[in-house]
């Protein structure tokens, strides 16, 4: 998300930042551009317009003035105005009441309601430690009963049968009496996409959330449809009382119009952002973080977070008093390396997340692809146990076989090899210290990283 905005902010602020000083001539060039920037990205006029006029005139104030950096004592004015029109700081749901706390799921027909239903299930789940029941209550539609119910028994979650001769107000009415019963701290209920001008179906939604008054009224709406979804948030907040706003597909959004323009237009906050397809791609957000991330300057607290939350702890203490008692890294653990890189969703999310990457090369950034890790990994897997414990067996006719078994060819064998060689090496330097050391190496190589 922000690809683009991102690319043309950083070369305006580029430019300002070797003025010596900040005129209103100099500014308001700089603004021109970032003007179309927003409007480029699908912000909405009304946000463009404000938040052009703020910066203007933090640009133009005596803090900014008297400063010896005016360039970049105007990044942070632009900063802290991207915070302010995305709201100021992470709003987190209250589930404040006695169990089981009710969220209400509302949204258009496509934004993906049900997967997300089970990404924060799990996500309350997982971070929150709580137990979560879902169900659906969309009548019309019995493949996303179905799927839900799929979803459901994969995460654990307790599913709720739907009774579709019922209306939607009762089957929710039911499984929170189940859910009571079963002691359950979360009930999320699922609905039937619906569009804000059918009045039937606003009717239905409206005595749904009457019926179980919920704590929680969440509207899911996919971020590729832009200052739309703002519009659509909008429409639908004046029929029911939403608390917050989840964007989905930001991962396959590269403008961020719709991020931009919700807090301002609605009022609303967004809680949350779905940053991919698998059931863990779900994250709370955060207005800072976001905006570091769309001036360039990398989101390491989201990164350390991932790493903290997905990284398989055991494994990695295992793998460092491996390294302690002098046994060299392997195959082995360099294809563990790998799949835990992949459970945090790969390299181009990470990428998003590492300060100035927008001043690497987009030619260069469009090259990493995700797959070749898939890749990486299947090589690694068509190997024999003790080839990946001794890579100095893998020649010749074994990198034949392996390339054979996973479908590859030799030069993909030989690249999987040289990529464990560098690696194998910087593991060597961690060799005397304990994990923490080993973080504390990986963060000072990333500081120093260029690609």
């Amino acid at each position: 998300m922000f690809d683009n905005l991102t690319d043309r902010l950083g070369k305006t602020l580029k430019n300002l930042r070797g003025q010596g000083r900040l005129t209103e001539e100099n500014i308001q060039d700089a603004m021109r551009e970032v003007r179309m920037a927003l409007l480029e990205a699908d912000v909405a006029l009304p946000v463009v317009t404000a938040f052009i006029e703020k910066v203007k005139q933090g640009a133009l104030g005596q803090e900014v003035q008297a400063s010896l950096s005016p360039g970049q004592a105007l990044i942070k004015v632009v900063q802290a105005e991207l915070v302010s029109i995305m709201g100021e700081a992470n709003e987190e749901l209250d589930l404040k009441a006695n169990p089981p706390a009710v969220i209400l799921m509302a949204g258009l027909q496509g934004a993906g309601k049900t997967t997300t239903v089970a990404k924060l299930g799990r996500w309350l789940q997982e971070t929150k430690k709580k137990s979560v029941g879902v169900v659906s209550a969309d009548i019309y539609r019995p493949a996303a009963i179905k799927q839900l119910e799929t979803l459901a028994d994969d995460l654990s979650l307790t599913f709720f049968e739907t009774d579709v001769t019922k209306s939607a107000a009762e089957i929710a009415l039911n499984a929170i009496e189940q859910a009571k019963r079963k002691f359950l701290d979360v009930v999320i209920v699922d609905t039937a996409g619906r569009l804000h001008i059918d009045d039937e179906m606003m009717t239905e939604i409206k005595q749904l959330h009457a019926a179980i008054n919920p704590v929680e009224t969440l509207f899911v709406v996919d971020s590729m449809t832009g200052q739309d979804a703002a519009n659509t948030a909008k429409a639908f907040d004046e029929a029911l009382p939403l608390t917050g706003v989840i964007l989905t597909k930001t991962d396959g959004d590269a403008r961020g119009g719709a991020a931009l323009s919700i807090r301002y237009i609605t009022g609303k906050p967004i809680k949350f952002v779905g940053v991919g397809e698998k059931t863990d791609a779900l994250e709370p957000f955060y207005p800072d973080r976001v905006a570091s991330r769309i001036l360039g300057m990398g989101d390491m607290l989201s990164l350390i977070e991932d790493i903290e939350q997905k990284v398989d702890k055991d494994k990695a203490d295992k793998l460092a008093k491996k390294l302690q008692k002098g046994k060299s890294f392997d195959l082995a653990d360099f294809g563990e390396q790998l799949e835990q890189m992949q459970g945090m969703g790969g390299v181009g999310a990470m990428m998003d997340k590492l300060p100035g990457i927008n001043e690497v090369p987009k030619e260069m950034r469009d090259k990493v692809n995700d797959k070749e890790l898939s890749r990486q990994i299947a090589v690694i897997r068509s190997m024999t146990k003790q080839e990946k414990r001794h890579p100095d067996l893998i020649k010749g006719n074994r990198k034949k076989r392996i390339a054979s078994g996973c479908g590859q060819e030799l030069q993909d064998v030989n690249r999987v090899l040289k990529q464990f060689k560098m690696m194998q090496k910087m593991m060597k330097r961690f060799k005397k210290g304990n994990m923490a050391n080993m973080m504390r190496g990986l963060k000072s190589n990333m500081r120093g990283m260029r690609m």
